[in-house]
């Protein structure tokens, strides 16, 4: 139940934290972009905007390829799906920063 509470609060929608208690193989990852590579102020605005995209599309292709659902907060990057699912957003993600 914490980790559905957990990813409600990161700002997963109910249905998508939900299938953390409903399926075995789902997993929230969570991670800093400056952890990444240290960016600061501008530098920091354009990853974040790579990651989303124009009106969002780059975000949601990545969840589309992937399988995985996505929430970009503030400086964090949170990724919810399968462990292989979140691996591969990951490695995608880190790319485009």
């Amino acid at each position: 139940g914490a980790d559905y509470i957990k990813a409600y609060v990161l700002g997963f929608s109910a249905k998508d934290a939900l299938s953390l208690l409903r399926l075995d193989n789902m997993y929230l990852k969570s991670f800093d972009i400056t952890d990444v590579k240290p960016l600061k102020n501008d530098h920091l605005s354009r990853a974040i905007g790579r990651i989303a995209g124009t009106k969002g599309r780059t975000k949601q292709g990545i969840e589309v390829n992937t399988r995985t659902r996505i929430v970009l907060a503030d400086h964090r990057v949170h990724i919810l799906g399968s462990n292989d699912s979140v691996r591969q957003a990951t490695k995608v993600i880190r790319d485009l920063i």
